[in-house]
């Protein structure tokens, strides 16, 4: 009788099983499994790091933003509070009440005017710091975009 690979049974034929094969191939399974963790894994990590530097950068951003607002917010009183004390120097020196009237006058439309010029001030610091600070996250949302993308 000559060797075959499949045994029969009652004119069934089976094929034999052959483990060194099954071995090989589940070595190879696990081998690429273990590459597309590490792949995965190494996409993460680089993830990550950008992300946290993105943060740093932002935060970094926000901090000096949030200062240059809060040195404009000091100057912007500073301001009121001379304006204020010269035209209440300016009242108490007055002699007559048509001075006192025109001293007021005055004042008010040089304190709405000193408002409406703050107002442009601070929005112009606001904007630059919307800018200042989004900016980061912008530009790594679309890098984010765009290798998604190329995947």
């Amino acid at each position: 009788m000559s060797k075959t690979t499949a045994k029969t049974i009652e004119n069934v034929e089976f094929p034999s099983f052959d483990a060194s094969k099954a071995t090989d191939q589940i070595r190879a399974f696990a081998e690429k499994g273990v590459e597309q963790s590490k792949e995965a894994y190494a996409k993460l990590k680089t993830g990550a790091e950008e992300t946290q530097k993105v943060l740093e950068s932002t935060y970094e951003t926000a901090k000096t933003v949030s200062s240059d607002v809060s040195l404009k917010a000091i100057a912007a009183l500073r301001a009121n509070a001379e304006a204020s004390f010269s035209h209440l120097e300016a009242l108490v020196a007055a002699k007559t009440l048509s001075e006192v009237v025109e001293l007021q006058t005055a004042f008010l439309r040089k304190r709405v005017e000193m408002v409406v010029e703050q107002a442009k001030e601070f929005q112009t610091v606001a904007t630059k710091a919307v800018e200042d600070v989004s900016k980061p996250v912008k530009i790594a949302f679309e890098k984010a975009i765009n290798d998604a993308k190329a995947a």
